[in-house]
Protein backbone atom coordinates (compact mmCIF):
# COMPACT_ATOMS: atom_id res chain seq x y z
CA UNK A 1 0.00 0.00 0.00
CA UNK A 2 1.29 3.52 -1.08
CA UNK A 3 0.34 6.25 1.37
CA UNK A 4 1.31 9.16 0.96
CA UNK A 5 2.27 11.62 4.31
CA UNK A 6 1.22 15.02 4.96
CA UNK A 7 3.34 17.19 7.85
CA UNK A 8 5.76 13.97 7.91
CA UNK A 9 7.78 16.85 10.15
CA UNK A 10 5.64 17.90 12.24
CA UNK A 11 4.70 16.61 16.17
CA UNK A 12 2.44 14.13 15.61
CA UNK A 13 3.85 13.24 11.79
CA UNK A 14 7.15 12.19 12.78
CA UNK A 15 5.40 9.43 14.83
CA UNK A 16 2.92 8.57 12.40
CA UNK A 17 5.70 8.06 9.57
CA UNK A 18 7.41 6.16 12.11
CA UNK A 19 4.76 3.52 12.81
CA UNK A 20 4.10 3.30 8.92
CA UNK A 21 7.80 2.91 8.25
CA UNK A 22 7.68 -0.09 10.60
CA UNK A 23 5.06 -1.50 8.57
CA UNK A 24 6.76 -3.78 5.74
CA UNK A 25 3.15 -3.47 3.60
CA UNK A 26 4.21 0.51 3.40
CA UNK A 27 5.39 2.51 1.05
CA UNK A 28 6.25 6.07 2.37
CA UNK A 29 6.17 8.88 0.61
CA UNK A 30 6.32 12.26 2.52
CA UNK A 31 5.50 15.63 1.44
CA UNK A 32 5.78 18.98 2.90
CA UNK A 33 7.63 22.14 3.21
CA UNK A 34 10.72 21.43 4.51
CA UNK A 35 14.02 20.22 2.74
CA UNK A 36 13.89 16.65 3.94
CA UNK A 37 10.32 15.70 2.68
CA UNK A 38 10.43 13.49 -0.29
CA UNK A 39 8.33 16.10 -2.37
CA UNK A 40 8.44 19.83 -1.32
CA UNK A 41 4.62 21.50 -1.24
CA UNK A 42 3.09 24.12 0.70
CA UNK A 43 -0.58 23.36 1.05
CA UNK A 44 -1.20 27.17 2.16
CA UNK A 45 -0.29 28.35 -0.93
CA UNK A 46 0.12 25.84 -3.87
CA UNK A 47 -2.84 24.53 -6.54
CA UNK A 48 -5.02 21.74 -6.10
CA UNK A 49 -3.83 21.36 -10.05
CA UNK A 50 -0.31 21.23 -8.82
CA UNK A 51 -1.27 18.33 -6.32
CA UNK A 52 -3.52 16.45 -8.48
CA UNK A 53 -1.15 16.44 -10.67
CA UNK A 54 1.73 14.56 -7.92
CA UNK A 55 -1.33 12.27 -6.97
CA UNK A 56 -1.79 11.17 -10.59
CA UNK A 57 1.94 10.67 -10.83
CA UNK A 58 2.23 8.81 -7.28
CA UNK A 59 -1.34 7.26 -7.46
CA UNK A 60 -1.80 6.34 -3.35
CA UNK A 61 -4.24 4.60 -1.87
CA UNK A 62 -3.99 6.51 1.10
CA UNK A 63 -3.41 10.51 2.23
CA UNK A 64 -2.55 11.49 5.77
CA UNK A 65 -2.85 14.40 6.10
CA UNK A 66 -1.02 15.62 9.60
CA UNK A 67 -0.07 19.11 8.42
CA UNK A 68 -1.19 22.00 10.34
CA UNK A 69 -0.88 25.10 12.60
CA UNK A 70 -1.19 25.47 16.48
CA UNK A 71 -0.38 28.76 16.97
CA UNK A 72 -0.72 32.57 15.25
CA UNK A 73 -3.47 34.83 14.47
CA UNK A 74 -7.08 34.10 12.91
CA UNK A 75 -5.55 34.92 9.17
CA UNK A 76 -2.64 32.20 9.77
CA UNK A 77 -4.67 29.58 11.21
CA UNK A 78 -7.25 30.18 8.32
CA UNK A 79 -4.60 29.60 5.82
CA UNK A 80 -2.84 26.28 7.26
CA UNK A 81 -5.78 24.31 8.65
CA UNK A 82 -8.75 25.30 6.24
CA UNK A 83 -7.59 26.63 3.14
CA UNK A 84 -4.70 23.73 2.95
CA UNK A 85 -7.33 21.01 3.59
CA UNK A 86 -9.68 22.52 0.67
CA UNK A 87 -6.96 22.13 -1.34
CA UNK A 88 -6.27 18.47 -0.36
CA UNK A 89 -9.85 17.90 -0.83
CA UNK A 90 -10.28 19.56 -4.45
CA UNK A 91 -6.72 17.59 -5.49
CA UNK A 92 -8.07 13.81 -4.26
CA UNK A 93 -11.26 15.20 -5.94
CA UNK A 94 -9.95 15.82 -9.44
CA UNK A 95 -7.22 12.95 -9.26
CA UNK A 96 -7.84 9.44 -10.62
CA UNK A 97 -6.47 7.82 -7.58
CA UNK A 98 -9.21 7.16 -5.95
CA UNK A 99 -7.08 7.51 -2.76
CA UNK A 100 -8.86 7.73 1.03
CA UNK A 101 -8.31 10.16 2.98
CA UNK A 102 -7.37 10.33 6.94
CA UNK A 103 -7.48 13.88 8.26
CA UNK A 104 -6.14 14.69 11.58
CA UNK A 105 -8.87 16.86 13.59
CA UNK A 106 -8.42 17.86 17.01
CA UNK A 107 -10.67 17.98 20.46
CA UNK A 108 -10.39 21.97 20.11
CA UNK A 109 -13.19 21.47 17.82
CA UNK A 110 -15.55 20.94 20.03
CA UNK A 111 -15.26 23.55 22.67
CA UNK A 112 -15.73 23.41 26.52
CA UNK A 113 -17.91 21.01 27.69
CA UNK A 114 -20.13 20.14 30.90
CA UNK A 115 -17.09 19.40 33.66
CA UNK A 116 -17.47 15.37 34.47
CA UNK A 117 -19.19 14.58 30.67
CA UNK A 118 -16.93 12.39 28.16
CA UNK A 119 -17.75 13.98 24.38
CA UNK A 120 -19.07 12.40 21.84
CA UNK A 121 -18.48 12.32 18.11
CA UNK A 122 -22.54 13.38 18.05
CA UNK A 123 -21.71 16.70 20.24
CA UNK A 124 -22.41 19.88 18.79
CA UNK A 125 -19.10 21.24 18.15
CA UNK A 126 -18.85 24.94 19.51
CA UNK A 127 -14.93 25.86 19.50
CA UNK A 128 -13.59 28.46 21.79
CA UNK A 129 -10.83 30.17 19.63
CA UNK A 130 -9.63 30.74 16.01
CA UNK A 131 -7.65 26.98 16.13
CA UNK A 132 -10.41 25.25 17.15
CA UNK A 133 -12.76 27.13 14.20
CA UNK A 134 -9.88 26.81 11.51
CA UNK A 135 -9.76 22.69 12.06
CA UNK A 136 -14.18 22.68 12.31
CA UNK A 137 -13.82 24.11 9.05
CA UNK A 138 -11.52 21.83 7.89
CA UNK A 139 -13.48 18.90 9.41
CA UNK A 140 -16.76 19.88 7.66
CA UNK A 141 -14.95 20.36 4.26
CA UNK A 142 -13.49 16.73 4.76
CA UNK A 143 -17.44 15.69 5.56
CA UNK A 144 -18.66 17.52 2.81
CA UNK A 145 -16.07 16.60 0.05
CA UNK A 146 -17.84 12.98 -1.06
CA UNK A 147 -14.30 11.00 -0.54
CA UNK A 148 -13.77 8.36 1.26
CA UNK A 149 -12.49 10.04 4.31
CA UNK A 150 -12.37 9.48 8.09
CA UNK A 151 -11.56 12.60 10.81
CA UNK A 152 -9.62 11.71 13.39
CA UNK A 153 -10.40 14.22 16.46
CA UNK A 154 -6.90 13.85 18.40
CA UNK A 155 -7.42 15.37 22.38
CA UNK A 156 -4.43 16.63 24.00
CA UNK A 157 -1.66 14.96 22.61
CA UNK A 158 1.45 14.32 25.19
CA UNK A 159 4.72 12.95 25.18
CA UNK A 160 7.98 12.66 23.09
CA UNK A 161 8.72 15.11 21.04
CA UNK A 162 5.78 17.70 23.01
CA UNK A 163 6.63 20.90 21.93
CA UNK A 164 8.25 23.60 24.22
CA UNK A 165 5.87 26.00 24.09
CA UNK A 166 2.52 23.69 24.93
CA UNK A 167 1.27 23.54 28.59
CA UNK A 168 3.04 20.32 29.38
CA UNK A 169 6.14 21.65 27.92
CA UNK A 170 6.22 24.55 29.77
CA UNK A 171 5.44 22.70 33.19
CA UNK A 172 8.43 20.23 32.54
CA UNK A 173 11.03 23.46 31.46
CA UNK A 174 9.97 25.48 34.69
CA UNK A 175 10.32 22.58 37.06
CA UNK A 176 14.03 22.13 34.89
CA UNK A 177 15.46 25.48 35.89
CA UNK A 178 13.98 24.82 39.22
CA UNK A 179 15.80 21.85 39.46
CA UNK A 180 18.69 23.45 37.52
CA UNK A 181 19.11 26.73 40.49
CA UNK A 182 18.22 24.57 42.86
CA UNK A 183 14.73 26.51 44.39
CA UNK A 184 12.79 24.72 47.14
CA UNK A 185 9.60 26.17 45.54
CA UNK A 186 7.79 26.08 42.36
CA UNK A 187 5.09 28.78 41.58
CA UNK A 188 2.35 27.43 39.35
CA UNK A 189 -0.57 28.74 37.53
CA UNK A 190 -3.61 27.75 35.07
CA UNK A 191 -3.45 24.58 36.91
CA UNK A 192 -7.44 23.78 37.62
CA UNK A 193 -8.18 22.48 33.90
CA UNK A 194 -8.67 19.07 33.41
CA UNK A 195 -7.96 18.10 29.63
CA UNK A 196 -7.66 13.89 28.15
CA UNK A 197 -3.85 13.66 27.65
CA UNK A 198 -3.38 10.80 24.98
CA UNK A 199 0.18 9.88 23.87
CA UNK A 200 1.21 10.69 20.93
CA UNK A 201 2.57 6.86 19.63
CA UNK A 202 -1.01 6.06 20.49
CA UNK A 203 -2.01 8.74 18.26
CA UNK A 204 0.28 7.16 15.70
CA UNK A 205 -1.41 3.64 16.02
CA UNK A 206 -4.36 5.26 15.76
CA UNK A 207 -3.87 7.44 12.32
CA UNK A 208 -1.99 3.97 10.88
CA UNK A 209 -5.59 1.92 12.43
CA UNK A 210 -7.25 4.69 11.01
CA UNK A 211 -5.72 4.09 6.85
CA UNK A 212 -5.96 0.29 6.85
CA UNK A 213 -9.94 0.28 8.05
CA UNK A 214 -13.11 1.31 6.58
CA UNK A 215 -14.60 4.12 8.92
CA UNK A 216 -15.70 7.15 7.79
CA UNK A 217 -16.81 10.15 9.29
CA UNK A 218 -15.45 11.53 12.39
CA UNK A 219 -13.56 9.52 15.70
CA UNK A 220 -12.25 10.73 18.76
CA UNK A 221 -8.95 9.74 19.88
CA UNK A 222 -8.02 9.85 23.70
CA UNK A 223 -7.62 8.40 26.81
CA UNK A 224 -10.98 8.77 27.88
CA UNK A 225 -9.91 10.25 31.07
CA UNK A 226 -9.45 13.94 31.95
CA UNK A 227 -6.43 14.56 34.27
CA UNK A 228 -6.11 17.72 36.10
CA UNK A 229 -3.12 19.62 35.40
CA UNK A 230 -2.36 20.08 39.16
CA UNK A 231 -2.25 16.41 39.08
CA UNK A 232 -0.13 16.21 35.87
CA UNK A 233 2.36 17.99 37.86
CA UNK A 234 2.55 16.47 40.59
CA UNK A 235 2.92 13.22 38.69
CA UNK A 236 5.91 15.18 36.80
CA UNK A 237 7.66 15.85 40.00
CA UNK A 238 7.35 12.07 40.95
CA UNK A 239 8.93 11.46 37.91
CA UNK A 240 11.77 14.06 37.70
CA UNK A 241 12.50 13.35 41.84
CA UNK A 242 11.80 17.04 42.40
CA UNK A 243 11.90 17.10 46.00
CA UNK A 244 10.06 21.23 45.96
CA UNK A 245 6.98 22.75 47.24
CA UNK A 246 4.30 23.11 44.04
CA UNK A 247 2.46 26.40 45.06
CA UNK A 248 -0.43 27.35 42.77
CA UNK A 249 -1.04 30.86 42.24
CA UNK A 250 -4.77 30.64 41.11
CA UNK A 251 -5.77 27.44 43.29
CA UNK A 252 -7.14 26.39 46.28
CA UNK A 253 -5.12 27.80 49.17
CA UNK A 254 -2.15 25.77 50.32
CA UNK A 255 0.53 24.58 48.65
CA UNK A 256 0.73 21.31 46.30
CA UNK A 257 3.72 19.18 47.26
CA UNK A 258 5.23 16.37 45.39
CA UNK A 259 5.52 13.64 46.98
CA UNK A 260 9.02 12.92 48.00
CA UNK A 261 11.46 15.78 49.07
CA UNK A 262 10.86 19.01 51.05
CA UNK A 263 11.65 22.66 50.44
CA UNK A 264 15.37 23.84 50.76
CA UNK A 265 14.08 26.60 52.51
CA UNK A 266 10.87 28.99 52.99
CA UNK A 267 13.18 31.62 51.56
CA UNK A 268 13.63 29.93 47.97
CA UNK A 269 10.70 31.42 46.15
CA UNK A 270 10.79 30.56 41.70
CA UNK A 271 9.46 33.23 39.82
CA UNK A 272 6.15 32.74 39.02
CA UNK A 273 5.04 30.98 36.14
CA UNK A 274 1.45 31.06 34.04
CA UNK A 275 0.36 28.11 32.24
CA UNK A 276 -2.94 29.60 30.63
CA UNK A 277 -4.27 26.59 28.44
CA UNK A 278 -5.50 28.36 24.97
CA UNK A 279 -7.60 25.64 23.43
CA UNK A 280 -10.60 27.75 23.57
CA UNK A 281 -12.21 24.61 25.79
CA UNK A 282 -12.63 26.19 29.09
CA UNK A 283 -12.00 24.22 31.95
CA UNK A 284 -13.05 20.26 31.17
CA UNK A 285 -12.42 17.93 28.34
CA UNK A 286 -12.45 14.34 28.28
CA UNK A 287 -12.95 12.34 25.37
CA UNK A 288 -15.93 9.16 24.51
CA UNK A 289 -13.45 6.91 22.71
CA UNK A 290 -16.13 4.18 22.14
CA UNK A 291 -16.34 4.58 18.60
CA UNK A 292 -12.75 4.27 18.13
CA UNK A 293 -12.66 1.13 20.07
CA UNK A 294 -15.34 -0.40 17.55
CA UNK A 295 -14.45 0.68 14.31
CA UNK A 296 -10.95 1.08 14.91
CA UNK A 297 -10.14 -1.79 17.25
CA UNK A 298 -7.91 0.70 18.78
CA UNK A 299 -7.32 1.45 22.35
CA UNK A 300 -4.88 3.49 24.05
CA UNK A 301 -1.94 1.73 25.65
CA UNK A 302 0.61 4.52 27.16
CA UNK A 303 -0.89 5.62 30.01
CA UNK A 304 0.40 9.45 31.23
CA UNK A 305 2.93 8.80 33.92
CA UNK A 306 4.72 7.70 31.23
CA UNK A 307 4.50 10.16 28.67
CA UNK A 308 5.42 12.49 30.94
CA UNK A 309 8.49 10.86 32.04
CA UNK A 310 9.47 10.85 28.18
CA UNK A 311 8.65 14.48 28.64
CA UNK A 312 11.09 14.61 31.31
CA UNK A 313 13.84 12.84 29.67
CA UNK A 314 13.91 15.54 26.85
CA UNK A 315 14.05 18.28 29.61
CA UNK A 316 16.32 16.71 31.48
CA UNK A 317 18.75 16.48 28.64
CA UNK A 318 18.93 20.36 28.62
CA UNK A 319 19.88 20.48 32.19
Amino acid sequence: MRVLLIGANGYLGRFVADRLLADPAVQLTALGRGDDADVRFDLASGSPGALTRFLDAVHPGVVINCAGATRGGARDLTRHNTVAVATVCEALRRSGCGARLVQIGCGAEYGPSQPGSSTAEDAVPRPGGPYGVSKLAATELVLGSGLDAVVLRVFSPAGPGTPAGSPLGRLAEAMRRAMQSGDGELKLGGLGVQRDFIDVRDVARAVHAASLSAAQGVINIGSGRAVRLRDAAAMLARVAGYGGALHELDGPPGPLRATIGHPRSESDHAAPVAYPYPDGCGSWQQADVRTARDRLGWRPRINLEESLADIWMEAACRI
